[in-house]
């Protein structure tokens, strides 16, 4: 094995949360990404309970908590600064300052009437926010803010820049800006269509660089390859696909990779796979890694190459139920995990668990229904039928 999948399969717990007073599934989790959080770096997580929680990363205990918002999705930090976003079912994507105590939101982007937000990111200079929506009537729209924070103009409402109306027939469950080109963002639907724009370019048809066809429900975006010229993306079936744009002007063949259920062909030493849960991309090495898990909390991790995916190790002893989130630290090489156990872990590398307690299993009832993802052979079925 080469050095990352060695590094990959040294990890070890280093800490666990301390438990909370109400237990949640831990829906998703970003790290702070500025250099001053550097020394005492900061997590968000979102929880099901309608609630982001503020964690120390080294201690992983809890310093504050954003509460009774039902109806979030997804949790991002900006890039330059402590802010952290999620977007909303009520229309709106909403800011806090994650070094503030208050848990109202220091800035709300408001959507049009009827919106219903299910997806969103924000561009890698903090200038743009888009975010995805339900299908309503017969419109699924991309909505666009400026999130930068003009002198002249300090209230806390900002209203859409505009929108993109004509390219999702249903639901956009994903909203991913590109990493280093903050003009490019590409956005995936259930419609099974993932679509590249330059929002740069004045109109939408226009600024649609190409479409791709997942054929299934997308659950997940990213992106890979050398300056990210690589589209991958995960569905609700447990499909995967992957993608190249350098071959968009050539005879080459844009697909890389696709495999309509990755449980049926993967092989893992521990077992089997029931679930994806996203996607890792190792600029260094410049590889991409497909990471999943079982419903007994073992995490499997999949090397991705055009021949397809290969198992590289099993994350064992952390969590006892399904895994929802993860978040991987190029930095300091460090995995964060979150689960259905309401558990937040740390891995590491080599480390050695300060507290050997293992939890008790606490598989929640989730209060409200979990829209971010349903594992089941016929979820998606269950979904076209609808």
């Amino acid at each position: 094995m080469e050095k990352i999948e060695e590094q990959f399969a040294n990890l070890n717990i280093v800490k666990r949360s301390s438990e909370t007073k109400e237990p949640t599934y831990l829906l998703g989790i970003d790290t702070s990404k500025t250099v001053q959080a550097e020394k005492g770096s900061l997590v968000a997580v979102l929880c099901s309970n309608g609630s982001i929680r503020i964690y120390d990363k080294e201690r992983l205990n809890v310093l504050r908590e954003f509460r009774e918002y039902p109806g979030l999705n997804g949790v991002k930090f900006a890039n330059s600064c402590e802010s952290v976003y999620s977007s909303c079912t009520d229309g709106t994507v909403k800011c806090w300052d994650a070094r503030l105590a208050s848990e109202k939101p220091v800035q709300l982007f408001k959507g049009y009437p009827s919106n219903i937000f299910i997806s969103f990111d924000i561009s890698c200079n903090d200038h743009v926010i888009c975010a995805g929506t339900e299908k309503v009537d017969d419109d699924a729209l991309l909505v666009f803010w400026d999130a930068r924070i003009n002198s002249q103009d300090l209230s806390t409402t900002k209203e859409p820049l505009g929108a993109y109306s004509e390219t999702h027939s249903d639901d956009i469950t994903q909203v991913c800006f590109h990493p280093t080109n903050p003009n490019m963002v590409v956005s995936g639907s259930t419609d099974g269509l993932v679509n590249v724009f330059d929002i740069t370019v004045d109109n939408e048809e226009d600024a649609l660089v190409t479409t791709y066809n997942s054929v299934s429900s997308v659950s997940y975006i990213g992106w890979s390859g050398k300056d990210y010229k690589q589209i991958y993306c995960m569905t609700h079936d447990e499909g995967f696909c992957w993608w190249d744009l350098n071959h968009l002007d050539t005879d080459e063949p844009i697909t890389c990779l696709n495999i309509p259920d990755v449980r049926e062909v993967i092989n893992v030493k521990e077992g089997i796979l029931d679930y994806l849960i996203g996607g890792l991309y190792h600029e260094k090495t410049d590889k991409l890694f497909v990471v999943g898990g079982t419903n007994t909390g073992i995490i499997h991790i999949m090397s991705c190459t055009t021949s397809g995916l290969v198992h590289v190790t099993s994350l064992q002893g952390g969590h006892a139920t399904t895994v929802r989130s993860f978040c991987w630290n190029m930095q300091d090489d460090s995995l964060l995990t979150g689960g259905e156990d309401a558990q937040l872990l740390l891995w590491k590398p080599g480390a050695v668990e300060k507290t050997l307690t293992k939890k008790d299993s606490m598989k929640i009832a989730s209060s409200v229904y979990q829209r971010v993802r349903v594992h089941s052979n016929d979820s998606y079925k269950r979904r076209k039928k609808q």
